[in-house]
């Protein structure tokens, strides 16, 4: 993301107040609102997108029933994208009316002023602040204050690993050093599988990677308000995860190309032991695949490359705080309405029926007490306990995107089965540079 960009993004604090609306009209949610027509951007799912579609046309006909409005979904791909449609929404001041965006880019979008500051009356339109868990409120503002993300789906990060596969290898359990992890891929890469499955591709996860061992390591990527991409840890961090299928061969070389979607189909084909960055989204998929009732979760390594034991400083997170939060537009005539669409998607029998459609865990305290006692979740739950927040910083996008940039760029040569050292140096200089610029442009 460029200067010009962020100066585009900044500059909707100033547009905010005169912002048109999407609707025509202004109505309460309990008046006549036939014919009106909500629109909610979310992430498009790339794993489950049929029942995506269908879940789209349920909700719009289940929130008509309810209130005489019906809902149209828009979606975006990546990261990238995202951002950009919340960029041009803002600065043209129409769009969605609400919008689910993943919680690390609840800072961005608090950072615009561009959208509803939930007051005590907004939260008891959703159903009251205590229907959530208190833990997944943590990244919904900076403080409890100034809240404009409503928690919609958790997605803490697990990785899952085929039991058969590590049993048959004589290992007992999952390593939870990073270097203990590519040690054991190393044993289990034979017969036609590989230790690892990975998505290089990807446009959401492989920064996330990055993120987990530079906390390890005690050098956070972003510290009060400084960035840290060209730091020592952070080039062993990306030599650890490039270096998996560049040197030390555990990944399919197919995985250049691989989003999570093709990854998930690997390891459910039995082509891979080890599973890792996915959330209980899995799951659905899992356990229709050829290794239904032969894989588990753990939690990630929490010991970072190159080390044994938890540095000193280093923070033992297992994932971000993840998930997606649902934000209402200022620019929006339809506030009422947007409220009640979240009440409906948060309440308990709605989110119920979501994390069986999708594997995305319950938000709502009632929905996921029910599920507590599930086993296969047992390291989902734990992984969320130890879940760390990213930094709450209107620049927090730009740094992830910079992160996954640098994996995009060094494409070519883990295509060629090499991590370039001075390359790699290079383009940790040039995200460390717009990192720093995004920081900087968000204080």
């Amino acid at each position: 993301m460029n200067r010009r960009q962020l100066a585009a993004l900044a500059g909707a604090l100033l547009l905010s107040t005169t912002l048109t609306a999407c609707g025509s009209d202004d109505d309460p949610a309990s008046g006549d609102n036939s014919g009106v027509t909500l629109t909610m951007l979310m992430g498009v799912n790339n794993i489950y997108p049929e029942q995506q579609r269908a879940w789209f046309t349920e909700v719009s006909d289940k929130f008509k029933a309810e209130t005489g409005a019906s809902v149209r979904f828009e979606t975006f791909a990546s990261a990238n994208d995202e951002l950009t449609k919340i960029q041009t929404s803002v600065v043209s001041g129409q769009g969605p009316d609400v919008y689910a965006l993943g919680t690390t880019f609840t800072p961005t979008a608090y950072a615009t002023g561009a959208f509803v500051e939930l007051t005590k009356e907004d939260w008891d339109k959703v159903g009251g602040r205590e229907r959530f868990l208190p833990a997944t409120l943590g990244i919904s503002g900076p403080d409890q204050e100034h809240e404009v993300g409503i928690p919609f789906a958790s997605r803490p990060f697990v990785m899952a690993y085929n039991k058969d596969l590590l049993t048959a290898a004589g290992i007992d359990k999952p390593a939870d050093s990073w270097d203990g992890l590519r040690d054991q891929a190393k044993q289990l890469t034979k017969d036609g599988a590989y230790g690892l499955a990975i998505g290089y591709a990807d446009g959401f996860d492989p920064w996330k990677f990055i993120w987990a061992m530079t906390t390890q390591a005690g050098t956070p990527v972003v510290k009060d308000g400084k960035a840290a991409l060209d730091g020592p840890n952070t080039k062993a961090a990306y030599e650890a995860y490039l270096g998996w299928l560049a040197t030390d061969k555990v990944v399919d070389p197919a995985a250049v190309g691989w989003k999570n979607a093709q990854a998930i189909a690997a390891f459910g084909e039995g082509k891979a032991a080890y599973l890792p960055m996915v959330s209980a989204s899995s799951k659905v998929s899992l356990d229709k695949s050829k290794v239904a009732g032969r894989y588990a979760y753990a939690v990630m390594p929490t010991i970072p490359p190159g080390a044994t034991s938890l540095p000193a400083g280093g923070v033992a997170a297992t994932s971000i705080l993840s998930g997606d939060n649902v934000v209402v537009a200022k620019y929006s005539k339809h506030k009422d309405l947007a409220l009640a669409l979240v009440k409906l998607l948060t309440s308990e029998e709605s989110q119920t029926s979501y994390y069986k459609t999708f594997g995305e865990l319950p938000t709502n305290q009632a929905a996921a007490t029910a599920l507590g006692s599930d086993p296969a979740l047992a390291a989902i739950v734990d992984s969320a306990g130890k879940s760390l927040n990213t930094p709450f910083t209107g620049g927090w996008s730009a740094v992830q995107l910079e992160l996954t940039n640098v994996v995009v760029q060094s494409i070519p040569d883990l295509s060629a089965g090499k991590v370039d050292d001075a390359k790699l140096t290079g383009l940790l200089g040039q995200a460390q540079t717009k990192a720093q610029q995004a920081l900087d442009k968000a204080k």
